[in-house]
């Protein structure tokens, strides 16, 4: 239920994140349904490759190269679908910032409502 949950909420999230920002268009609920999932997928499998493929570079940024890999994986997934457009990779940083902070939001909230036993 809580992963569920979590889906929708990053999927309002994206649109969210189309709100704010110009530089992020999500056509359709059901487009940022399909891009979370996606997003969501890419965090899970892509980024743990990268972070590690790309140490050397994140201990000499500080952590800072962070922000690039979730930028990437923000743009990749726009790039794969139709209803989820991000203009150039600057918008995809900004988005990818906007998106990580609402999502921090939205673990901190699922984390109280369905406590771990």
């Amino acid at each position: 239920m809580k992963l569920l949950v979590k889906w929708l909420l990053s999927a309002a999230a994206l649109l969210a994140v189309a709100h704010l920002y110009s530089g992020v268009v999500v056509q359709s609920f059901s487009a940022a349904l399909a891009a979370a999932l996606v997003i969501g997928f890419f965090n899970a499998v892509l980024r743990p490759i990268l972070i590690v493929l790309t140490l050397p570079v994140t201990v000499i940024t500080l952590g800072l190269f962070l922000f690039v890999i979730n930028a990437l994986m923000f743009y990749w997934a726009a790039a794969l679908l139709d209803g989820f457009q991000v203009r150039g990779f600057g918008a995809a940083l900004i988005g990818s910032l906007v998106y990580t902070l609402l999502g921090m939001l939205i673990h901190s909230v699922l984390e109280r409502l369905f406590p771990q036993q």
